[in-house]
C-alpha cells in the first residue's frame, strides 16, 4: 500500500472522529457494523508496517478494543519483517493494549497520543512496556495529533 493511500485513510478516519464525543463515535461505528469497522482499522495497521523500523523484532500485540463494555480482540503478529492481522485472542502476547474504541480510534487517527492516552488512564498496558513503546516506530506516525 502506498503512503499516500494510508494517510488518505488515516485523514478519513480522523474526518469521522473529529470533534465528536465518545457516544458520538460509537454510535457511528456501530452504524458501520463494529466488527467491519475494527477488521479495516487493523488490517490498515498491518499494511502500513514498517518493517525497516522493526529489523530484527518479533512480538504479538494483542489490542483488546472496547465497545459498549464488551471486548474486540485482535492480534498484530509481527516477526520476519512482517506484520499479519489475526482476530481473537493470542496464547501468549507480548504486550496486550486495553483502550475503549473512541480512545483507540483517535490514537490510530493520531489525534491522542499514545502516551497520554497512558498517563490519562485511557490506554492499559499489561506485559512488555517496552516494545509496547517501540512499536510506535513500526508505523508512520502523522496527523494532527502531536505524535
Amino acid at each position: 500500500m502506498s503512503d499516500q493511500s494510508i494517510e488518505v485513510r488515516r485523514a478519513e478516519l480522523a474526518a469521522l472522529i473529529e470533534g465528536r464525543s465518545d457516544e458520538e463515535i460509537t454510535r457511528g461505528v456501530e452504524e458501520r457494523g463494529v466488527e467491519g469497522v475494527l477488521d479495516g482499522v487493523f488490517q490498515g495497521m498491518a499494511e502500513a508496517f514498517l518493517p525497516h523500523k522493526a529489523a530484527g523484532q518479533s512480538a504479538v500485540v494483542q489490542y483488546d478494543v472496547t465497545v459498549a463494555g464488551e471486548p474486540h480482540t485482535y492480534q498484530l503478529k509481527i516477526a520476519g519483517g512482517r506484520c499479519e492481522m489475526v482476530k481473537g485472542r493470542a496464547d501468549t502476547p507480548r504486550v496486550t493494549l486495553t483502550l475503549a474504541l473512541p480512545d483507540f480510534l483517535r490514537v490510530v487517527a493520531g489525534k491522542l497520543p499514545p502516551v497520554q492516552a497512558f498517563m490519562t488512564g485511557k490506554l492499559k498496558l499489561q506485559g512488555d512496556m517496552m516494545i509496547a513503546t517501540a512499536m510506535q516506530g513500526w508505523f508512520p506516525q502523522g496527523g494532527s495529533g502531536g505524535r
